[in-house]
Parts: C-alpha cells; sequence; structure tokens
C-alpha cells in the first residue's frame, strides 16, 4: 500500500468510526477500554417437591410404612459451570491516535468500548451453552387405574381399604406372572416384560395415594463476580437447603465466598518485529499481560467448585510501539476479549 493509498483509505475509515458507538473520536483520537476480568458461574440447583397423598394417614395401616403428611421443597447444588466475559476497565482507558501518520485504518470494541482488534476484526467471545434440562415423563394419574368403585366410594377410610386392596391384587398378579403360574401366560418374554411394566405403573401410580409424589427439577442460574486483589475473599451467593438461592443480604441463606489466589504468573508478551522496534514513534498502543488466578468455591468449611483462568486485573499494561502501525509498517493486531492480551500481531513492511 502506497502512501497515498493509506491516507485516503485512513480518512474512510476515521469518518465510518466517528459513528461506531464503541469508540469516541476527540481531536482525532478515539478512546477505548481495556478489560477486566469478570468470572461467571453457572449454579445448577436441583429443586427437590414432595406432595403428600390423599390416603397418606392409611399407608402406616395397609403397608407398614409412615408418609409424609405436608408440602415440602428442598434444594442443592448439584453443578457448578464457570465462565469468563469481559467489563470495561475505567482504570484504564486509553487514548490511539488515528491520523495521516499512522496506518490505523480500523478498530474494533465490544459494545462496551472494550478494544478487540486494531485493522482487523476479532470475533466475538461465544456464549456458554444453557442448560437444558432432561425431558420429564408425566407422572402416572391414580384415577386411570381406579375402579368405579373406588371412584365413587363415599369417604376416604373406604376409599383407603379399596385401593389397598387393589394394590395387593397387582402384587398377586405379578407374581404368579413370574412364577409362570398365572392363568394367562404371556406367549414370549417381550409380552412377559409388557405385561410386568403395566403392573408396575399402575401399582406405582396407586401407591401414590398412600406414599404421595416427588418431582425433582433442575434450573440454571448464573452468578457474576469481578476478583480484585483487594478482596482475596469474596461473598458470592448465599444458599438455603429450603429455599435455594437467596439475596445476597438474605441471612436465611449460608454464604458462600471466592477465595482468590494470585499465581502471580503472566502471559507472555507478544514478539513485536525488530525492524519495526527500531523505529522511533511517539504512539503507544496499551494491551494487558493478564496473570493467573485460581478460585475456590466454599462455604467456609468445604470446597464445592474450583477455577483456574487468567483476569486482566491481576496483570499489567504492556505498551506496543505505534511504529507497527506508522509509516514504514502496518500491523493487525487482535486481542483476547476477556483478558485484553494479544493472540495474534501480523507485522508488514509499507512499500
Amino acid at each position: 500500500m502506497n502512501i497515498t493509498a493509506k491516507a485516503m483509505a485512513a480518512t474512510i475509515i476515521a469518518a465510518a468510526l466517528a459513528t461506531n458507538t464503541s469508540a469516541q473520536k476527540q481531536e482525532g483520537n478515539f478512546s477505548y477500554f481495556l478489560p477486566k476480568t469478570e468470572i461467571r458461574m453457572s449454579l445448577l440447583i436441583e429443586k427437590t417437591t414432595f406432595k403428600p397423598g390423599q390416603l397418606a394417614d392409611y399407608s402406616d395401616v395397609y403397608f407398614k410404612k409412615t408418609a409424609g403428611r405436608q408440602t415440602k421443597e428442598s434444594y442443592r447444588i448439584v453443578g457448578i459451570n464457570f465462565s469468563t466475559a469481559a467489563i470495561p476497565d475505567n482504570d484504564k482507558q486509553q487514548q490511539l491516535i488515528v491520523d495521516k501518520k499512522h496506518s490505523i485504518l480500523s478498530i474494533d470494541c465490544d459494545r462496551n468500548g472494550v478494544l478487540k482488534a486494531i485493522n482487523t476484526t476479532a470475533a466475538d467471545t461465544p456464549s456458554p451453552t444453557p442448560f437444558k434440562p432432561a425431558r420429564k415423563q408425566p407422572l402416572p394419574n391414580p384415577n386411570d387405574y381406579m375402579s368405579q368403585e373406588i371412584l365413587s366410594s363415599g369417604n376416604l377410610t373406604k376409599m383407603a381399604s379399596l385401593v389397598a386392596q387393589e394394590i395387593y391384587d397387582i402384587r398377586d398378579s405379578r407374581s404368579q406372572l413370574t412364577r409362570g403360574e398365572a392363568d394367562y401366560m404371556p406367549q414370549d418374554g417381550e409380552q412377559l416384560r409388557i405385561m410386568l411394566n403395566q403392573l408396575n405403573t399402575q401399582e406405582s401410580a396407586l401407591m401414590q395415594m398412600f406414599q404421595g409424589t416427588t418431582v425433582v427439577d433442575t434450573t440454571e442460574t448464573v452468578v457474576r463476580f469481578t476478583p480484585t486483589k483487594d478482596t482475596p475473599k469474596q461473598l458470592v451467593f448465599r444458599f438455603s437447603k429450603h429455599l435455594g438461592l437467596t439475596d445476597a443480604d438474605d441471612l436465611a441463606g449460608a454464604p458462600y465466598f471466592a477465595l482468590v489466589t494470585d499465581e502471580n504468573t503472566l502471559t507472555e508478551p507478544i514478539a513485536v518485529d525488530e525492524n519495526a522496534k527500531k523505529q522511533k514513534d511517539d504512539l503507544q498502543v496499551a494491551v494487558n499481560l493478564p496473570g493467573k488466578i485460581s478460585i475456590e468455591i466454599s462455604d467456609g468449611t468445604t470446597t464445592i467448585a474450583e477455577f483456574d483462568t487468567f483476569a486482566a486485573q491481576y496483570g499489567r499494561i504492556d505498551m506496543l510501539p505505534g511504529s507497527l502501525f506508522g509509516k514504514k509498517f502496518t500491523s493487525k493486531l487482535t486481542l483476547n476479549p476477556v483478558t485484553g492480551a494479544v493472540t495474534r500481531l501480523e507485522t508488514e513492511p509499507i512499500e
């Protein structure tokens, strides 16, 4: 690219950038942010709901088995998945000069003004795949397996007696089938399996009248927090086995903390073309050298999850020479959109 063509392209791109909501033009300067790294925890929370059966008071009488008599809900965390995202670091707002002296033809920022690329475009950070619960089979309806006599019974005592007898008859039929003593034996193993499954379904449906029903649902809730060096122990959520996830100020939930350890390890600086480094230029381009951290999620006693990542706020700023975008060289720069680290730098001389 010759200098005249470069100047014309810069003018066109600069006009386009003036309408870019992720960059601000001020006297030939464009403002951008380097990121902070936000941690996103996807909590898989299992909710178990028990509802008592209509005949719960008679369970012990007919089956010697005590049944619950009150509706209950309980919660537990069955999984934690981690991901990272970028938020603008207000302490790392930078200026980038776009003029005829430099071969900066385009600037790619995210919607929050975090720099992603120069002279090229960067792919968006892929969003984590949302959790999709397994498809549940509906519970059988006991009424579908009750005789007319049971359905029309006038009181619960009589109904309990009739339903219990029906259950005993089903168990007797199943026992006869498995021993080969039934009046109408199936012709093959597949027919036997189908008949046994039908009897099991009938018994389960009717036993709901005594033992109640238990339904289990799993949902996903995303909790976000931004670790900082000043706060190595941070309250991230509260959780109750009776209420599930609660507000951060709701003492009904037990506190869970993120314990962050700075590993004091930075990413390696990107290699810069030696010929470009020799050129003098007042411009500098700020990028990040993120630092590695380890995170433990704990209730104060037990660690329930661990995660390692690089975080922008645990590293430092690295300045790239403006000669990479000067009169003799042009470059394509791509940054990690979450940490602000350089992932790719392609430099070529301007002929």
